[in-house]
């Protein structure tokens, strides 16, 4: 055996790493790919916001939603819901349609619906609804059945 073939001769690690390194290339180019084709880069920018809602319900006619805590929301990514309608506040305009939704924050539910004269009644459910700013996600923030 001669010992200067043996130093020169680098024939299998050249192939080796030539196969990691198109490996390594292909399964990063096939997360980029598939990030963009299932548009998953989108859902991460509008992910819904962490916050807390409580309810309060005084009668059989009047529900008080109040942001306990967490993110500050816009109120136009906000909507109040009951029963699938706009909740109403005891205004008769829309719950929080104005500046941002931040803990300490509270609306009374009186009236909703297309009807002015609902009040709100047994076994309505309200909901607290985020909608991001495409529109194209939303996610119930909190719940709440009237008794």
């Amino acid at each position: 055996m001669k010992l200067k073939n043996l130093r020169s001769d680098d024939s299998a690690v050249s192939p080796v790493i030539g196969v990691i390194l198109m490996v390594a290339i292909t399964v990063i180019l096939a997360a980029v790919i598939g990030t963009f084709v299932l548009d998953l880069g989108n859902q991460v920018q509008s992910s819904s916001p962490t916050a807390s809602f409580s309810f309060d319900q005084h009668s059989n006619s009047s529900v008080t939603v109040t942001h306990d805590g967490g993110d500050t929301i816009p109120h136009s990514n906000i909507e109040v819901t009951v029963n699938g309608s706009d909740a109403k506040n005891n205004g008769g305009s829309k719950v929080w349609n104005s500046g941002e939704v931040s803990a300490g924050n509270s609306a009374q539910i009186v009236k909703y619906g297309q009807d002015a004269n609902n009040d709100v009644s047994s076994d309505d459910i309200i909901r607290v609804v985020w909608t991001s700013d495409s529109g194209e996600n939303s996610q119930v923030l909190a719940e709440y059945t009237v008794a």
